[in-house]
């Protein structure tokens, strides 16, 4: 894969996970509108993405997914790969401490 597809598939997939995070805030009764914006950038920052792996990487992924097999299966890879563990980080950001 030439540098250049892996720039397009990372878009697409930043694209995917951004449609996947505003979708997934909007269920959650917790986060106030207010907040919505700074749980957005938390969820599709480079910072996050980057305890996966390098982010154009991580975006590659969901970009190849998205084009190769569906929507739903790069939504299952968010679900299963990503979202775990930003839950986590948001719960530990919210403790006293």
């Amino acid at each position: 894969m030439t540098l250049e597809e892996k720039r397009n598939f990372a878009w697409v997939g930043d694209a995917v996970l951004a449609l996947y995070a505003r979708r997934w805030i909007l269920q959650q009764t917790s986060i106030s509108s207010k907040e919505r914006a700074d749980v957005f950038q938390a969820m599709t920052s480079n910072d996050f993405l980057s305890h996966f792996g390098e982010p154009t990487q991580i975006e590659c992924e969901m970009g190849m997914l998205f084009e190769n097999e569906g929507l739903a299966q790069a939504n299952n890879y968010i679900e299963t790969h990503l979202l775990p563990s930003f839950i986590k980080k948001q719960r530990q950001s919210k403790q006293p401490g």
